[in-house]
């Protein structure tokens, strides 16, 4: 519904985001991002030694005397666990440096550890001991013992000094962990669209929502109507097309400078993962959005809403946006949970840096658990959504949910290039992911047989039905083998141990099996 947006939160988008991570910290990983301050650049590069080895960038201009950088930490270093800050340095010249760092937010007065060091090349391991810490902004000694959750590092602080660092390998002694790892593995392909056909989108698992809110106008300040017509959702060479067309447009009264299209899902699920692969359009003022809204949401025109579901207004049914651009600079994409306790501005959000979402494909990903929601592009997560207490207020999230899949225009995506004509939403897939039991489904167990399983080289598959085909999906929902002959096995030896599904088709009767290869 994305209903009662101010407009404080296109500039929450629009200032540079940090991401809660963990130390250790070895820039592996993409959300591993430090915030640039004071003229300062942070960006990702490799190792002068081993260009396999991701590292963090760190460039000052000079023209400030105090240029930094930080990063927030979803768990806090413990200086009554740890006291000693480890962290590898790259200097390009042979002159003197200094590296300091600075431990903020804590539940002590900010501390930082000041150290030296000179020579071309990396210094491994230099030692920042907070036991012989100082007092930000006093100077005076001391030996640091709180929990902290910011850290910062000035190089060559005080002075106007150009130069770029790199480093590596921050360690606080604590053990690695994921901060938005899955607790909840769905497996299973219960409902997907891939696009496989040509013409109108399929009637059967999409609706499209046209029918304006009252007041005549969609929420948020857009600009566009939605149609049903084949110049805005149309699919084409394995590929659904949304698009969003400049050019005037009357409808229910109102007439309209831009067109769009809205698609709801006829499928609603409690629980499990959705992966959508996609581009987004291009343009200042395109609002791209992947997103759900719970089945009993009371909004009139809405696809559920006609089936008799509209019980609950908005944020009382709960709204996930695995997906919205356009909110923050480009490239910049974002999820937002909407609830009761947190809407319109949510402060329930995280947004990613791509590098070209109009270009390239990603798969923006949502999982959801009975107990969090998990975030991810391209298989990697960068939110986490666990309110310590879930109630109506906080987790409207144990009943049905639906898709959405639309470009806006406008509102508080801000002002639409006057150039603007017309630009769309490319989506290869979109696939829904439960855990469904692990037996056979549609068929009596005597009909087929798959062994082994687990496996290390070839399945068998044993049938006294014909089978028509075999697909194997991955845990990320990426098809990765596909046969119609010789469907009696299947070699999987090239293939990294994990959890896999195996779908069987056999007429009009389907299967899906988990395979395990070791």
């Amino acid at each position: 519904m994305k209903q009662f947006y101010v407009y404080s939160l296109l500039f929450l988008f629009c200032v540079s985001r940090t991401y809660a991570q963990q130390t250790p910290l070895d820039f592996s990983n993409p959300v591993q991002t430090f915030t640039a301050f004071g003229g300062s650049q942070f960006s990702f590069s490799v190792d002068q030694i081993d260009t396999n080895n991701p590292v963090g960038q760190f460039f000052n201009d000079g023209t400030q005397e105090w240029q930094g950088f930080f990063i927030d930490l979803s768990s806090p270093i413990n200086l009554s666990n740890q006291q000693i800050i480890t962290l590898s340095f790259y200097q390009f010249d042979p002159n003197v440096h200094t590296i300091m760092v600075k431990l903020e937010n804590g539940s002590d007065a900010d501390v930082e550890v000041l150290q030296t060091n000179s020579g071309s090349g990396w210094a491994y391991n230099l030692s920042f001991d907070f036991s012989n810490a100082v007092l930000s902004g006093d100077g005076s000694s001391v030996n640091a013992m709180g929990t902290y959750s910011r850290l910062v590092i000035f190089i060559d602080g005080g002075s106007l000094t150009p130069g770029t660092y790199l480093i590596d390998d921050i360690n606080d002694g604590s053990e690695a962990t994921d901060p938005n790892e899955l607790d909840v593995i769905y497996e299973d392909l219960v409902w997907a669209d891939e696009f496989d056909y040509s013409g109108v989108v399929d009637a059967s698992k999409w609706f499209h929502q046209t029918q304006l809110p009252a007041g005549g106008s969609w929420f948020n300040g857009e600009q566009q109507h939605y149609t049903n017509r084949i110049e805005n959702s149309f699919v084409e060479n394995g590929f659904l097309n949304i698009v969003a067309i400049k050019e005037s447009f009357t409808d229910q009264g109102e007439t309209k400078q831009y067109t769009s299209a809205r698609l709801n899902s006829k499928f609603a699920f409690t629980y499990g993962r959705v992966d959508v692969r996609a581009k987004l359009p291009e343009g200042d003022g395109t609002w791209p959005a992947i997103w759900t809204l719970g089945k009993n949401i009371n909004e009139t025109g809405a696809y559920w809403q006609t089936q008799g579901f509209g019980t609950t207004n908005w944020p009382a049914c709960g709204e996930i946006d695995i997906m919205e651009h356009g909110l923050g600079p480009v490239n910049h994409v974002s999820s937002a949970i909407h609830t009761p306790s947190s809407f319109g501005s949510t402060i329930n959000y995280q947004s990613f840096i791509l590098n070209d979402v109009a270009n390239d494909f990603h798969v923006y990903s949502m999982n959801w658990s009975p107990n969090q929601i998990t975030f991810l592009i391209d298989g990697v997560g960068f939110y986490t959504y666990n309110p310590a207490i879930k109630d109506a207020s906080t987790w409207p999230f144990d009943e049905d949910q639906y898709l959405l899949l639309n470009i806006a225009m406008g509102g508080v995506a801000g002002s639409i290039d006057p150039a603007f004509a017309q630009s769309e939403m490319v989506i290869d897939y979109v696939r829904v992911y439960q855990n469904t039991p692990l037996d056979i489904e549609d068929f009596s167990k005597d009909e087929f047989r798959i062994y082994p399983n687990p496996v290390s080289d070839v399945v068998t598959i044993k049938a006294n039905v014909e089978i028509n085909g075999l697909e194997l999906y991955n845990s990320i929902g990426q098809r990765i083998i596909e046969k119609k002959m010789n469907t009696s096995y299947l070699d999987v030896s090239q293939l990294k141990a994990g959890f896999y599904t195996l779908r069987i088709r056999s007429n009009n009767r389907l299967a899906t099996k988990r395979i395990i290869v070791n």
